[in-house]
């Protein structure tokens, strides 16, 4: 009984693997349609008997604008492409603060961000941090850089329901992603902490600094070159 409990448990996990592996290449071509954290959202609303609300609209990183592109590196992961999807600095880094008992500052990577935002859920725990871990490396493995921002810029929580920087952009700023100028889109990528808190448009004194902020990194930054 034993050993074919165990046999059991090995299959469970070998085609758990491959559906993992599976479905991860088939999102390198085909748009991520929903994600775990949008259903949850769904589920939250119903349970406090609010509206439903998912405004979710992907459009390829051709009409999203690389001002937009470049506002998130800045703000969210100046290495993302030139690390594997774990930036260990910043981790040393986060490490370090964290350990003088400061408030607690995260590290992860937009590669980090994008396995964890359309693979799983967002709660805190060791099992969700090493499966995010496993498909960290499964999206750098498969994906190229250009099709990790593309998939991160579609999937991100942006707001009560919203989802995507299509959506964003028509909820802030009236205009498509495309169209997003430098500091709309540094707008958008400072509320990305806290978008359920924060707003892109008019922004609070928190949200103007921090714009700010990455305005002055963008004119550091420099072109953008997925082919580097």
């Amino acid at each position: 009984m034993i050993k074919r409990f165990f046999k059991f448990i090995i299959k469970i996990v070998f085609w758990l693997v491959v559906f993992s592996i599976a479905i991860v290449i088939l999102y390198k071509w085909v748009p991520v349609p929903i994600t775990p954290l949008m259903l949850i959202r769904n589920v939250e609303q119903i349970q406090n008997n609010k509206k439903i609300i998912l405004k979710h609209d992907w459009v390829p990183i051709e009409e999203i604008s690389k001002n937009l592109q470049i506002a998130v590196i800045c703000s969210e992961d100046q290495n993302f492409l030139a690390h594997n999807g774990f930036d260990m600095d910043a981790i040393e880094k986060a490490i370090d603060h964290n350990k003088k008992g400061k408030r607690i500052r995260g590290a992860s990577s937009i590669s980090q961000q994008t396995a964890k935002n359309v693979f799983l859920w967002p709660q805190r725990s060791w099992l969700r941090k090493g499966l995010e871990v496993y498909f960290t490396f499964l999206i750098e493995l498969f994906w190229s850089k250009e099709r990790i921002m593309e998939v991160y810029l579609n999937s991100i929580e942006m707001g009560n329901g919203i989802y995507g920087v299509e959506e964003a952009s028509k909820y802030w700023f009236k205009k498509p992603a495309i169209k997003l100028n430098r500091n709309e889109a540094a707008a958008i990528a400072a509320i990305l902490p806290n978008p359920l808190r924060f707003k892109a448009n008019p922004a609070s004194n928190y949200i103007q600094g921090r714009k700010n902020w990455i305005v002055r990194q963008m004119n550091f930054y420099g072109p953008l070159n997925y082919d580097d």
